[in-house]
């Protein structure tokens, strides 16, 4: 019971993040934060199936460069603001108290808005902010778990310890109209951060525990990280034209594959046959 309160304890630490150039977080992982409190009061234990939904939505509009703001961008109205939107469908089969095996499936919906991309950010035309979009399907992963405690025991705290593989199924080379000015759209891939996909097969690797408050109510805490050993998908980021001399020589004309962590604290509320989950 030790060692599981000090994995809990890393698993909540991590409250600081340093900014990236761009958000490419995506729509992996989660929603087997659930399993937790369907398993632990014993009702569930064994063989079985569980379908679960966790539905994720995410704003970004402030920019960094390192760890300073340009608070500029949004004073001037020349901020890039992202919609992300995305339902995960997971199937989970336990096949006993301890092991289960999980599918998940993201279908994603996304918008961009920005002046950069389209007229440029000194255009002073009232068209000059446009926006482009992506839908469908996102990168597939299928896991492995393994509960640390028997669930059959009902320990008030477990941890639950898996890794997986995700596939790239989501589309990472989705295309739309760029407009240059009230005449002229070009056709290119859509910006990295609202991608459907990465373009890279990664492993992952997740830690998942609850505490029991309730019977019917509990917290969770869910440690995830994806490792991308690819490191470019061969997208231009160009946008429909030609890559500048600079993108070239700091390769920044093509889209990276990155690793992807996330961390995530939420409650457990169980109703019958049905659980709702939060969290952030």
């Amino acid at each position: 019971m030790r060692q599981i309160f000090i994995l809990i304890i890393i698993l909540i630490s991590f409250n600081k993040a340093d900014a990236q150039g761009c958000v490419a977080i995506r729509s992996n992982g989660g929603t087997c934060t659930m399993d937790g409190h369907i398993e632990m009061d014993g009702e569930n234990s064994g063989k079985g199936w569980v379908f679960g939904m966790n539905n994720r939505y995410f704003k970004s509009y402030r920019h960094f460069a390192g760890k300073e703001e340009h608070k500029d961008r949004v004073k001037n109205g020349t901020e890039v603001i992202n919609h992300f939107f995305s339902s995960e469908l997971g199937l989970t089969h336990q096949m006993n108290n301890r092991w289960s095996l999980g599918f998940y499936l993201p279908v994603i919906n996304n918008a961009r808005s920005s002046m950069y991309e389209h007229y440029g950010n000194s255009s002073t035309s009232p068209n000059a902010r446009r926006s482009t979009h992506s839908f469908g399907i996102g990168d597939v992963r299928v896991a492995a778990y393994y509960w640390l405690v028997d669930p059959v025991k009902k320990s008030k705290l477990n941890v639950q310890a898996g890794i997986g593989i995700k596939l790239p199924t989501g589309d990472y080379k989705y295309t739309d109209y760029f407009h240059k000015n009230d005449s002229l759209k070009i056709l290119g891939p859509v910006d990295q951060s609202i991608q459907l996909g990465d373009g890279g097969t990664g492993i992952t690797t997740e830690l998942n525990a609850y505490y029991r408050i309730s019977k019917r109510m509990s917290v969770y805490a869910n440690g995830f990280y994806l490792l991308n050993p690819r490191e470019h998908n061969g997208v231009s980021t160009a946008r429909g034209s030609a890559p500048s001399a600079s993108a070239i020589a700091y390769g920044s004309d093509v889209m990276s594959v990155p690793d992807q962590y996330m961390i995530r604290l939420g409650a457990n509320l169980s109703a019958k046959k049905l659980m709702f989950s939060a969290g952030m």
